[in-house]
């Protein structure tokens, strides 16, 4: 993954994000995508680890429907070789790391890591 090509997908990213649209977003993850996050156990209960488009369309469904103001504000990102870093502050100011492994040109992995130790960190009602 080059500058360019990252810049254009996190760009992408946060637009979709903060538009609350799913189908942009979701264009950009492989229908077989594995993502994990604690907020994911927070909000569906389980391992926190979500498999597939369907059930992450799921997941992002029921997160927007809990936290409604949802919306994000990229500090930074960062390049690797088939994997992205975003690093934002979302709606509460707490900041998040998205850990994003690319097959091609979507995304076949994903983590969702946030700092600090807030016990509900999305903000989630």
């Amino acid at each position: 993954m080059d500058q360019v090509t990252a810049q254009t997908f996190v760009d992408s990213w946060v637009t979709a994000w903060n538009a609350h649209d799913l189908d942009a977003l979701l264009a950009h993850f492989a229908d077989d995508v594995t993502f994990r996050s604690p907020v994911a156990a927070q909000l569906l209960g389980g391992d926190g680890v979500i498999r597939g488009k369907g059930a992450l369309r799921a997941y992002w469904e029921e997160g927007l429907r809990r936290i409604p103001d949802l919306r994000f504000e990229v500090v930074g990102s960062y390049v690797g070789v088939d994997c992205l870093v975003i690093n934002y502050r979302n709606q509460k100011g707490g900041l998040v790391n998205e850990v994003l492994v690319f097959d091609g040109l979507l995304v076949a992995d994903g983590y969702g890591t946030y700092l600090g130790e807030d016990a509900n960190p999305a903000g989630a009602r």
